[in-house]
């Protein structure tokens, strides 16, 4: 198994290719679910933010407050910095473990949904492959202002929080334009996917740790039958005696 990162902009349309990838049967673990998950009320990353940002930022019911968390971080890169060192290890962890059960259950590569692949860069260096979406800039605009309600200004500062379109996609064996038709956008997923497909890759990962875990078993095989040895001084002794 081998991982694939999936990466763009804001609403440039990746959770749609997410989607496409997901109705081919290949597992996609979205770092956005993970968020959700680990800022649920009494969890690790929960406490860390009530204790650095306050109360202001949460609902009555102890549920995170988006809105007031986005409001503060996006004009301010210090406080999205102490965010990101707060939750991106969290993600992180949660994701792992995402890969690992997929891992066991013998799917051949995995998408991992990282809107910050690039700008964290903490998981850049594990992705076998890369897959960047991107759209036309007035496009992106307008879907995140229809999308989430945002006032044209909010949605500038948080198009402008991330890395510039242009770089992420150098970065990338592979680039989905996304401001034409689904089904123009499902035949660039179609012909991403047969590509990936065709990896030997994946094998040359399950030969290492098939290796690693039958050395580690020959090595515990050994101890063990070392341990049921007679002592060499002791046998001495006795044949000595005789």
């Amino acid at each position: 198994m081998f991982l694939v990162g999936l990466t763009g902009g804001v609403a440039t349309g990746k959770s749609t290719v997410s989607n496409m990838f997901r109705e081919l049967g290949v597992p996609v673990i979205d770092a956005d679910a993970m968020a959700r998950r680990i800022v649920e009320p009494g969890r690790k990353a929960w406490k860390a933010i009530r204790a650095e940002f306050g109360q202001c930022v949460f609902h009555d019911n102890g549920e995170l407050n988006r809105a007031a968390l986005r409001t503060i971080i996006f004009e301010d890169e210090e406080q999205r910095q102490k965010l990101n060192r707060i939750t991106h290890p969290e993600i992180y962890k949660e994701m792992c473990w995402e890969a690992v059960k997929c891992a066991a259950a013998g799917h051949q590569y995995i998408v991992m949904d990282l809107p910050l692949l690039f700008e964290a860069g903490v998981m850049v260096a594990y992705m076998h492959k890369i897959i960047v979406v991107t759209c036309e800039e007035d496009l992106q605009l307008q879907r995140l202002m229809e999308q989430r309600h945002l006032s044209e200004r909010d949605s500038k500062l948080m198009i402008g929080a991330q890395m510039n379109m242009d770089q992420k996609a150098s970065m990338a064996q592979f680039v989905i334009e996304n401001s034409g038709s689904l089904q123009d956008t499902c035949e660039q997923v179609s012909r991403i996917h047969v590509n990936l497909t065709k990896s030997f890759f994946h094998w040359r990962v399950r030969l290492f740790f098939g290796v690693a875990i039958g050395g580690l078993v020959g090595l515990v095989y050994l101890i063990s039958k070392k341990d049921k040895l007679p002592n060499p001084r002791l046998f001495v002794h006795d044949i000595l005696k005789l």
